[in-house]
């Protein structure tokens, strides 16, 4: 099997992030059913439709007070709730990245949204010098930009023919079951990394991926 091309999802496998973090939060100002309408793996059509650029934030804040009924959150206070999430980004993982784009075509693709990139885009340019993540990345893909988000089938496809991408050549990293699922679909090599126990730096030796990947990769393939 020859890889040519990785797509990279972002929190989870590149930024680490504590949803947890987010959910006490809301609860601290008083949404004590935060956790029933949001959860890493299934969220309301709330979060969907800031995730893909439909609502804009000020109305997805609206939106929020009326549904969790406290009604006197106030922007920044729900800003910075919802931002609780985004942790940090390992210097190791950053060094990882430089070397990987030497070997392959690197892709980022992440469901996201407009209160949370401005974050950690700041962060990359507080801590480690760059503008933004295109350092990294050939092209970097996000939800509310783009206008399709993880696990849509769709959303892969116009990835792959926007940069001409053999799919058979193409591997995506996420951490959510449901995206690999929707990547193996579009016929993307995808391994879902239980970010508990794993690392994405150490399926990467000098760049480019190692034999212990493969091992594991070939053993997910086979039982899903």
């Amino acid at each position: 099997m020859e890889i040519k091309n990785i797509i990279f999802d972002l929190g989870g496998i590149l930024l680490n992030i504590h949803y947890q973090a987010t959910i006490d939060a809301f609860k601290k100002l008083g949404v004590e059913n935060f956790d029933e309408f949001f959860t890493q793996a299934n969220q309301s059509h709330l979060f969907d439709r800031l995730d893909i650029g439909k609502i804009s934030p000020a109305e997805f804040r609206n939106e929020l007070r009326r549904l969790s009924g406290v009604e006197n959150m106030k922007d920044d206070d729900i800003d910075q709730a919802w931002n609780a999430m985004i942790l940090d980004i390992p210097p190791q993982r950053v060094s990882m990245l430089v070397k990987v784009k030497e070997k392959y075509r690197t892709f980022l693709f992440s469901n996201t949204n407009a209160i949370h990139y401005p974050v950690y885009t700041r962060y990359i340019k507080e801590i480690f010098g760059y503008e933004n993540l295109g350092a990294f990345f050939e092209q970097q893909y996000y939800s509310h930009v783009l206008g399709k988000r993880k696990p849509d089938v769709e959303s892969f496809e116009y990835i792959l023919k926007e940069n001409d991408l053999n799919p058979s050549e193409t591997l995506f990293f996420d951490d959510s079951v449901q995206h690999i699922v929707g990547a193996r679909k579009a016929g993307i090599q995808a391994y879902w990394l239980n970010i508990e126990e794993e690392d994405i730096r150490n399926f990467f030796d000098l760049g480019k991926l190692n034999k212990e990947f493969f091992v594991k990769l070939e053993q997910q393939t086979q039982t899903s």
